[in-house]
Parts: C-alpha cells; sequence; structure tokens
C-alpha cells in the first residue's frame, strides 16, 4: 500500500487530492512556488516544499526538481492532478524510471492520446465517429483556406498538445484564418511548449459530452456515466451536470461503449475522459483527457464513488472496486466552477487579488471543493479557478434550485467571481428546459454590465467630477480603475495604502465584489495602461499609427487567458512602451491616443 504521495500541483486540485489521502491514511507532500508559499494547498499538506522563484517553468513544471523533492521526502508515489505535469508523458516516463509510481496512466497512451492529431488516428481505428477534421498538423493559413472551401465554415483550429481552449480559435470566414491561426500557434507554444495546430469543422448545434473511463492494470476498462459540459466561455466550461440530460439510453450506451474501445486501444491504466461532440443523435470524438477531470466531482456524486482514491487504488496495482460499464445514476449532480473574473458585459475579464474571506453555504446536497481560504491571494501567474460549488438532486429541478440557492448564499469577499454568471445559467429557461449548446452562453446569455455603486463612490465622485480618467485604462470595451503607484496623492484624494478598489463594500448574499462597478461608462482621455499584471503577447501597433475605435492594440496573457486591449476611440498612437515579452504590473502605461479631429 502507498504511504506518502506527492501532489505535483496546486490550488483546488491538489487540495481535493490531499483530503482523500487523508482518509486513506496516506501521507501529503505538497510542492509549491515561492509566490505560493502561503497558498492553502501548502497548509493543507503533511510537509511541504519550496520549488523555487520564477515562473512556472522554474518550479511547478520542472520534472527535476519534483523528483528530487519525491526521494528526499520518501514519497513512493506522485499525483500530478490536472493541468500542468498531467498529460507531460516525458514525466511520466520519468517517474517510473525513477521507481516511483504515477499516478495516471502510463507514458505511451498519454502521448498517443495526448497529441490530438495521433488521438484522432486511434479513434478512426477503434471505430469512433469524428468531426471533419485536416488529415494532419497543418502548416500553413492556405491549409486552412483550402479546407474552409472544401468543408465551409465556420472553423476551429486547435493546438494538437493542447486542452482547457488553449490554442484554440474559431475561424468564421476566410478573412480571419491568418491571425487566428498565428494566435493559436502563439497561444500553443506559450501553453504547452509545442505549436503544432491542427483543423476541425465547428459544428454551431453540439453540445459537448463526456465520457469518464477507468481502466486497471489487470485488463479491466469501464465507462462510468458521461457529463454535459456545453455551457462554457472562451472554450472553458463553466457549469457542467452529470448525467448527461435528454440523451436516449441507446446513444449514451453507444457513447460509453465507444470510450472503452478507445481506451482499450492504447492500453489505458486509471482515470481517463472521452470526450465527444453530439449533434442530433450522432457523436463525434473530440479529444481524451489522460487525467482527472476538474468537474469529476458530479460522476463522485451521482455514483457514489472518490474517484480519487480510485485512481490511488489502481496505480497500487489494486483491482477496479467498479464492477461494471454503465452503472445507473443516482439522482443529477450540477458544478458551478467559481472563477476569480469579473463577468460584466460577459467580458470575464481575470480578477485577480486577495480574498478577505469565504462564507460558503452547508446545506444536504451541498458541496465545495476549494483551492482558496479567506486571506489567501489569486496570483495572476496561474489560472483563476477558487472553487467549485456542486449540487446534487433526486432531479435535475430539484439540483438547480439546490445550486442556485447555495450560489445566492456563497460570499466571496475581495475579488470579482463568475458566480453572477453561473447564477444567470441556472435561471435562464433556456438551461432549464435543456436548449442549449457549447455556443449557447456567448451568444444568447446577456450578462449585466457594472451595477450602479449604490452610494459607495469616491470622493471625486461624490464632489461631481467622476473618477480621474488617467486612472482607468480601456479592455475589450470596458473601462478598469487602476489603482496610482506613485508615491504623491492622485488630485482630490488623500493617498492610501489600499486602493479605493479595493474597499469594503455591503455585498449582500450571494454577491461578490466588482472593482468596476458603476464605472463602464468613463470617457477615457487616451491613457492607455496595463489592466492587471501579465505577459505582452502582441503588440499591433506603433507611434503614429492612424487607428479606428476598437482596434487591438495589444494582447496581454494573464491567468491562463489572453485578454485583448483595445483602442476606446479613434486617433494617432504616442509612443509605446512595451514590446513582446515583457511583463508589465497593472497599471503600467503602455501608449496613449490622441483623438482624430473633426
Amino acid at each position: 500500500m502507498i504511504t506518502k504521495i506527492l501532489i505535483a500541483n496546486r490550488g483546488e486540485i491538489a487540495v481535493r487530492i490531499m483530503s482523500t489521502c487523508r482518509d486513506l491514511g496516506i501521507a501529503t507532500v505538497a510542492v509549491h512556488s515561492e509566490a505560493d508559499a502561503a497558498s492553502y494547498h501548502v497548509r493543507s499538506a503533511d510537509e511541504s516544499v519550496n520549488l523555487g522563484s520564477g515562473p512556472a517553468s522554474e518550479n511547478y513544471l520542472k520534472p527535476s526538481a519534483i523528483l528530487e523533492v519525491a526521494r528526499a521526502t520518501g514519497a513512493e508515489a506522485i499525483h500530478p492532478g490536472y493541468g500542468f505535469l498531467s498529460e507531460n508523458a516525458g514525466f511520466s516516463a520519468a517517474v517510473e524510471a525513477a521507481g516511483l509510481i504515477f499516478i495516471g496512466p502510463p507514458a505511451a497512451a498519454i502521448s498517443t492520446m495526448g497529441g490530438k492529431v495521433a488521438a484522432r488516428e486511434v479513434a478512426v481505428a477503434a471505430g469512433v465517429p469524428l468531426v471533419p477534421g485536416s488529415a494532419g498538423a497543418i502548416t500553413s493559413p492556405g491549409e486552412v483556406r483550402s479546407f474552409g472551401d472544401e468543408h465551409g465554415y465556420p472553423l476551429l483550429v486547435k493546438a494538437s498538445a493542447g486542452g482547457g481552449g488553449r490554442g484554440m480559435r474559431l475561424i468564421e470566414d476566410a478573412a480571419a484564418v491568418e491571425e487566428a491561426v498565428a494566435a493559436a500557434v502563439r497561444e500553443a507554444t506559450a501553453a504547452f511548449g509545442n505549436g503544432e495546430v491542427y483543423l476541425e469543422r465547428y459544428l454551431t448545434r453540439a453540445r459537448h459530452v463526456e465520457v469518464q473511463v477507468f481502466a486497471d492494470r489487470h485488463g479491466k476498462v469501464v465507462w462510468i456515466g458521461d457529463r454535459d459540459c456545453s455551457v462554457q466561455r472562451r472554450h472553458q466550461k463553466l457549469v457542467e451536470e452529470s448525467p448527461a440530460p435528454g440523451l436516449s439510453d441507446k446513444l449514451r450506451r453507444a457513447m460509453g461503449e465507444a470510450a472503452v474501445r478507445l481506451a482499450r486501444r492504447v492500453d489505458y491504466v486509471g482515470a481517463g475522459t472521452v470526450e465527444f461532440l453530439v449533434e442530433g443523435d450522432g457523436f463525434y470524438f473530440l479529444e481524451m483527457n489522460t487525467r482527472i477531470q476538474v468537474e469529476h466531482p458530479v460522476t463522485e456524486m451521482v455514483q457514489g464513488l472518490d474517484l480519487i482514491a480510485e485512481q490511488i487504488r489502481v496505480a497500487a496495482g489494486e483491482p477496479l472496486s467498479i464492477p461494471a460499464s454503465g452503472p445507473p445514476p443516482r439522482g443529477v449532480a450540477i458544478e458551478a466552477r467559481i472563477n476569480a473574473e469579473d463577468v460584466a458585459g460577459g467580458l470575464f475579464i481575470p480578477s485577480p487579488g486577495v480574498i478577505r474571506s469565504i462564507s460558503v453555504p452547508s446545506h444536504p446536497g451541498l458541496r465545495f471543493d476549494a483551492g482558496y481560504q479567506g486571506g489567501d491571494e489569486v496570483l495572476p501567474l496561474y489560472d483563476s479557478l477558487i472553487g467549485k460549488l456542486i449540487a446534487w438532486g433526486p432531479d435535475r429541478e430539484a439540483a438547480i434550485r439546490r445550486l442556485t440557492a447555495g450560489l445566492e448564499e456563497l460570499v466571496i469577499d475581495g475579488v470579482s467571481t463568475t458566480v453572477p454568471a453561473a447564477l444567470a445559467v441556472l435561471r435562464h429557461p433556456d438551461f432549464q428546459a435543456q436548449r442549449f449548446t457549447t455556443l449557447w452562453l456567448e451568444s444568447s446569455v446577456t450578462f449585466p454590465e457594472a451595477e450602479d455603486s449604490g452610494g459607495g463612490g469616491t470622493a471625486d465622485e461624490a464632489e461631481g467630477g467622476g473618477l480621474l480618467a488617467r486612472n482607468e485604462v480601456e479592455v475589450a470595451g470596458r473601462f478598469y480603475t487602476i489603482p496610482y503607484f506613485d508615491d504623491s496623492p492622485a488630485p482630490g484624494r488623500t493617498r492610501s495604502a489600499v486602493p479605493d478598489t479595493a474597499a469594503p463594500a455591503d455585498e449582500g448574499p450571494g454577491r461578490t465584489r466588482t472593482a468596476n462597478r458603476g464605472r463602464s461608462k468613463k470617457e477615457s482621455d487616451g491613457t492607455i495602461r496595463a489592466p492587471m499584471q501579465g505577459t505582452i503577447v502582441k503588440v499591433n501597433v506603433a507611434e503614429g499609427d492612424i487607428i479606428e475605435a476598437g482596434k487591438v492594440l495589444f494582447v496581454l496573457e494573464a491567468m491562463k487567458m489572453e485578454n485583448p486591449i483595445k483602442a476606446p476611440f479613434a486617433g494617432t498612437v504616442g509612443p509605446v512602451s512595451i514590446v513582446v515579452g515583457e511583463t508589465p504590473a497593472a497599471g503600467a502605461l503602455l501608449t496613449s491616443l490622441t483623438a482624430a479631429q473633426g
């Protein structure tokens, strides 16, 4: 039996794994970056080791450092969670070569299914239907245009080594090809170290349904339910549920059996997820995630399983405890991802910062998987997931009611969150009536702009002058207030160690602070500043350029998302003080605009 596990991850999934390890009597080792030294997952472990400062590539993504910690602490196994090194075949092989247990599939299975082009070839061999796509990786925009001429638009260009919406771009027409391909390659290279991309025809009326598979080392492979993950923004999931609603028994069984054939084809071991697009009575292979999923709790709640415990037992050589494929679900479970993002206007802008407090409702049928506690900081260096609120009910309507009530009572003070977006989804008649697709959230759900501050404005507003224009920045069509960073106070206000946007407000049940509340209509003076700390991945203008309103001036990557910074009005670009690859602090000057005359 395994007695000590190193968790090569952070945040919510690391805390979740540690919880199961406590139940099993297994000691845990946390690894962390210097920036994460005070984080919740570090406090939750039996012991922890600092991997050093710098970007994730210098700590969380450094296999040699993690293996050295495992040897030094006496850990017998490594659990990679999701993200980071979880689907890194080289890391899996290195763990095994070091005489340790990798709690995941063999390196060969990760390598084959992790490359989306190779995975499509496996799907064909296993008799699993595919969406029309490129025969292999594409090497030029011309190939994309040729494919579009043959199959029609829209198309989806996707990273071969990708996942979670990274390295993925929707192409509406031939005019958008060049920019979309360049952006996908750029993002894929930054996220996965592999810029290979391929094409698929984009289904406009499809749902995203995934099947949970599990295999042990004794030749047993089963599928244990499905999940609907169609409610997405930027190709990243917001609300998930199990079982997927509205599927016929025949279709559900056919997808499950196809998933098992695929897993057998690559000699799979452990937990995996086979993702499909479902349109009408047809289903099409999308990809296989060779790891535990973010949304695994909904399957756990309807199946009465601990999938993390099952992973550990299988990795230790024990047989699966699940007797057969397709166990009937008990009730319905729905999960809402709670991310540190400002959803006003449907923009989902990353919202890093310190969480002052978290108040989680405690009712039957509710579960909260947390990655943070009050006082913790959501750093712009990593993803924005704070936690997940999951509700179980005897039927779908009951689960929706419970999750809605839980979200209304959930209070996270200090950062903006996706709670309002999740509530908008759950209350929407389309969601309740099962009328949604992967395009539904971004095309049919309207998110309100920032609410009125309700009397909580600053002294500047009380004087009738509004917020100072030089203290704001335009991002994707909206204005954001940036704290001052010099030693002198701004005109009309006294200096404080805490920015005005962090001032406490009476939010009420189920509300989360929105830093830019009541400020979206403010006119800009043309000063363009970084809305948050991040990395500049694209500069589209030079000094002297004459541009139109809405032009993307810069693209800033923060919290695993690319954020366009747009021109608030037509005009002439001033000096540009940033280049690709630089990491400006929040509020750093990027350029300025002089309005066009007449």
